[in-house]
């Protein structure tokens, strides 16, 4: 095994870099006439085709922490952990059909601004700051340190100078505004799914060469037989035992407790990301109601392959390991490091397809990180920015902040992300940190939304409330599965934000109600048969692997 690239996968790299960033200068250049308007530049407002909003949702969204950190979870605990792309499946279906209308009929451009719109400004201050935060020191550090992990160890280039170049990438990007993003997303998500499903055969025929087979098919079927614990999706207590990065071992029901992923905390977990996060919502934000809803079913369906590539290679790297590979590249201080399972795999792949698989990975982590400090630039500049710093500021000085926003977000995200190292995995790491968040923000909107006595007092209270309720149960009731206690304060925050809107008399008299319409809830009828398609595949799936 060698860890380095060979002239054929530079070879491949570079046409994946010259394509993209050769389409996305071209992209830049076509609509430049447009630039000076801001919402040009973050919502790229109008000009994003469905299938581009659909590709662009998955490239955003499939990235270091899944090619790296679900890969690490599938060596850890097998196939347990894509519930949270199957569920996120279903999510995608809600968000079109119940939350897009009202974003798009009250023109809503980002999360922020329906707080203000619903509640108050002090209301959608407070968690523009919350995202922010969790923006750069939680998601986008995680990706630049997948990231740049997954590149050093494959190709044997230093962590900081993979931390540098994958940043200075992005950056090229990113500064085109969210059209160069949109489209370039479209070739990203092609090269990730081609290099991802490469990535899966490969590994699926170095298992069955493991044991005296050949084929795809044949190392699933072995897959199957010698990882048999690693093929459920609904986990039970002491189940199964995986290891937690630092040399010891930890109970995978705590990760994933349950039925909590299919009628528990999941759905939280999965609305908070898919409806109530800038960084997904705003690829949709800029579209008319049918071509950001068809946008959100391809993206469905796409969500339902993404196991096969961000899974079952780690799977494929644990009975590779079991069975004595890569014993020492997977073990750092006598600790086995779920986290090295992709990139190892990698360094297994013959010349040139390495170099696909390379640029996949790239794409997936490039892709990411413009999309994530495209959001990050457009809260501080349109929720911040112009409301407190500079409110009559031009449009061309927004997206001059906006460009200025974007450096130093992702200038922060690169000093912080080698303090990950310390995390074993670190895709857990985001879903805890993240999950102090989460059941605040999806109960202030549900109630925002479906709720209309709910107040402005009461929201302010559910969003201060919400990082200390979460730090109490986790103290209070000490090795609690975070699913479940992200379920207690959801619960906890919609029952107080409840009474306090009952007692809050002269906060109900203030009409801050969003438009609502029931036809804006009518569904197409192909949409309807996309719809019970991807529910009855995902029906389907759980069945067979309960």
């Amino acid at each position: 095994m060698h860890n380095e690239l060979q002239f054929l996968d530079y070879s491949v790299f570079l046409i994946y870099f010259i394509v993209v960033s050769g389409y996305g200068y071209w992209i830049y250049r076509r609509k430049r006439q447009a630039e000076a308007s801001s919402k040009d530049f973050f919502l790229a407002e109008g000009a994003l085709t469905w299938w581009a909003i659909g590709a662009s949702l998955i490239a955003s969204n499939i990235s270091a922490e899944q090619f790296i950190g679900m890969s690490g979870s599938g060596f850890a605990m097998g196939l347990a952990i894509a519930s949270y792309e199957w569920m996120a499946a279903a999510t995608l279906l809600v968000v079109a059909v119940f939350f897009l209308p009202i974003y798009l009929r009250n023109k809503i451009y980002t999360m922020p601004q329906f707080l203000a719109q619903r509640y108050s400004p002090l209301v959608a201050t407070i968690m523009a700051v919350f995202w922010l935060l969790v923006y750069v020191f939680v998601n986008l550090t995680s990706i630049l340190y997948l990231g740049a992990l997954a590149v050093s160890t494959i190709s044997g280039f230093g962590f900081t100078a993979c931390v540098v170049g994958l940043s200075i990438f992005a950056i090229f990007i990113t500064l085109g505004g969210m059209k160069v993003i949109g489209y370039t997303d479209v070739i990203q998500v092609l090269v990730l799914i081609m290099g991802g499903l490469a990535t899966t055969y490969l590994a699926l025929d170095l298992v069955a060469q493991q044991f005296g087979g050949e084929g795809m098919w044949s190392g699933l079927s072995l897959l199957h037989a010698k990882a048999d614990t690693h093929f459920h999706m609904i986990l039970e207590p002491g189940q199964m035992m995986m290891p937690d990065g630092k040399g010891g071992l930890e109970d995978a029901y705590n990760k994933l407790p349950g039925l909590a992923v299919i009628i528990g905390a999941m759905w939280i977990a999965n609305l908070n990301y898919w409806g109530f996060n800038q960084y997904i919502t705003q690829r949709a934000l800029g579209a008319s109601l049918e071509t950001a809803r068809s946008g959100l079913l391809f993206a469905a369906f796409l969500k339902l392959i993404m196991p096969i590539i961000v899974v079952l290679p780690g799977i494929a790297a644990y009975v590779l390991y079991q069975n004595g590979a890569f014993q020492q590249e997977m073990t750092e201080a006598g600790a086995v490091r779920p986290d090295r399972a992709y990139p190892v795999l990698l360094n297994l792949l013959p010349v040139g397809l390495k170099g696909l698989s390379f640029a996949a990975l790239t794409a997936a982590i490039v892709a990411s990180l413009a999309g994530k400090v495209n959001s990050i630039s457009t809260i501080f500049t349109l929720d911040l920015y112009q409301k407190y710093f500079n409110k009559e500021a031009s449009e061309a000085q927004l997206v001059r902040v906006g460009r200025i926003a974007i450096l130093v977000a992702m200038i922060i995200g690169a000093v912080v992300a080698p303090a990950l190292a310390n995390f074993g995995q670190v895709f857990q790491y985001i879903q805890d940190f993240t999950g102090l968040i989460s059941p605040g923000v999806v109960a202030i909107f549900l109630l925002g939304m479906f709720w209309k006595r709910n107040t402005a007092t009461a929201a302010l209270v559910g969003a201060l409330a919400t990082i200390p309720t979460g730090i109490l149960l986790e103290r209070v009731f000490v090795g609690m599965p975070f699913l479940h206690r992200m379920g207690w304060v959801f619960f906890i925050l919609v029952a107080l934000m409840v009474l306090v809107s009952m007692i809050d008399v002269k906060g109900r008299k203030v009409d801050h109600t969003v438009i609502m319409e029931r036809s804006m809830f009518r569904i197409s009828t192909s949409f309807t048969i996309g719809l019970l398609l991807v529910l009855g595949i995902l029906t389907a799936l759980y069945i067979v692997f309960w």
